[in-house]
């Protein structure tokens, strides 16, 4: 594990309590003082920690900012250049492009469990965080399926489920669920806080809720909405064209029966695609199309639960 914060912390807690041997690394010597404390195998020296991977073939998880994944990754084409990478960024296609780039020859797999918090740092970590989450194991067109199903059995083994999709799929996804959300929650966190002591001293249940997120380390989310511009731009204009329909029908009509039916049904959606009953697949690893056979069980909203052998065992609804 390189990166010991509440991601890489949690994923070496999850996978030391399942029973994998497991080690990590970081450049805090704060986290590596607290994991050590705690009796993991840490140490400050990544290099080190990426040359053993590389002796004994391990899986290397790469659990760090994205404004640094490409110094790590330059250390990982040096040291441990054949080993078996993911990451858990929460942006699939710059990092892959950077490992194509400047670790063109591991067997990469591009990983990022839906799970977090507003906190951060080794202390903040939590090894059930992964339990019921979904995990998103990309399928390129040159993913190695060997290394994708060790990357998905990891995911599994911490109480995730498997969402298999593209990078570029991946992307377009969190921009809407994920990296939108932060903008509008640091939008709502300003407006709220430039209204003075009176909107603060009120404050509550939809505010607190609404800004959630806002709290989490800035240069996080910078590093995750920046590096997704492609993706997010489209998004926040659809967002911007939303809140300016539901600005111009204040203003013209005083109605906003719109926006607000619209905001609910898609509540209602999110509530719905939980409590639908799924129907069981399965994808034969070994088989010609068992990367297009992941991605279209991905794109369907499906998920895998298992990995046995060359098969993929999962449910769509």
């Amino acid at each position: 594990m390189i990166g010991l914060g509440l991601i890489g912390g949690s994923l070496l807690r999850a996978a030391s309590a399942v029973g994998r041997v497991t080690w990590g690394a970081t450049a805090s010597e704060a986290d590596v003082t607290a994991a050590a404390a705690e009796g993991f195998d840490v140490s400050a020296d990544v290099e080190a920690a990426l040359r053993r991977a590389g002796e004994q073939d391990a899986l290397v998880v790469l659990a760090v900012p994205l404004t640094v994944i490409d110094d790590v990754l330059r250390k990982v084409g040096s040291v441990a250049p054949r080993c078996l990478l993911t990451d858990v960024a929460s942006v699939k296609s710059s990092v892959l492009t950077s490992v194509r780039r400047l670790a063109p020859q591991t067997r990469f797999v591009g990983g990022h469990p839906m799970a977090g918090t507003a906190e951060s740092g080794w202390r903040a970590g939590n090894a059930a965080l992964f339990g019921g989450a979904a995990w998103v194991a990309c399928v390129e067109e040159d993913t190695e399926l060997a290394a994708w199903a060790e990357v998905a059995r990891l995911a599994l083994d911490v109480g995730a489920h498997v969402v298999p999709l593209t990078a570029k799929t991946h992307d377009e996804a969190v921009a809407r669920i994920s990296h939108l959300p932060h903008l509008l929650a640091a939008v709502l966190a300003a407006v709220g806080a430039d209204g003075g002591p009176v909107p603060m001293a009120l404050a509550a249940g939809s505010y607190a809720d609404g800004t959630r997120v806002a709290g989490t380390r800035p240069e996080l989310v910078r590093g995750m909405t920046e590096g997704n511009r492609e993706a997010l731009l489209p998004v926040l204009d659809e967002a911007l064209g939303r809140l300016g329909a539901m600005r111009g029908s204040l203003a013209s009509t005083g109605g906003l029966a719109a926006t607000i039916n619209a905001g609910h049904k898609g509540a209602q959606a999110l509530a719905e695609a939980r409590d639908v009953t799924p129907t069981g697949v399965r994808v034969n690893l070994s088989a010609p199309d068992a990367r297009e056979g992941l991605r279209a069980l991905g794109e369907r909203g499906g998920r895998i639960t298992a990995v046995a052998d060359d098969t993929a065992i999962g449910e769509v609804g």
